[in-house]
């Protein structure tokens, strides 16, 4: 097998393109608050994360490696107070995933097309 088709292969494997899970609950209480809340998550769906739920936000990333630049991104951004959780899970974990709408099941939004620049 070529090296070109190794590498390629590898680079697609459900095991290698990961998913990233911000979870957070953050306080709105004082003018403060709400700004630290709102700065957070306009800097997350700036670096590319979608909600998910309220608080919860997803990033699709092409490997392990662009993963934790995203997460440490997120910890940079980190408000002063409040809970968050970073989950990074592969995407074959993330396409046993069940969503569901009341009691309808929902299908799964279709994997975003990433542009690659070697």
């Amino acid at each position: 097998m070529a090296i070109a088709t190794i590498l390629k292969t590898e680079r697609l494997n459900a095991y290698r393109i990961m998913w990233i899970m911000v979870l957070f609950d953050l306080p709105t209480e004082t003018k403060q608050d709400k700004k630290n809340y709102t700065d957070f998550r306009k800097k997350m769906q700036k670096d590319g994360f979608t909600m998910f739920q309220f608080s919860a936000y997803l990033r699709h990333c092409s490997s392990r490696e662009n993963a934790e630049v995203h997460v440490k991104r997120i910890q940079k951004n980190l408000p002063p107070r409040g809970h968050v959780g970073i989950l990074t899970v592969t995407d074959k974990q993330f396409g046993m995933m069940e969503v569901f709408f009341g009691r309808e099941k929902k299908e799964k939004a279709p994997i975003p097309e990433q542009l690659e620049l070697f």
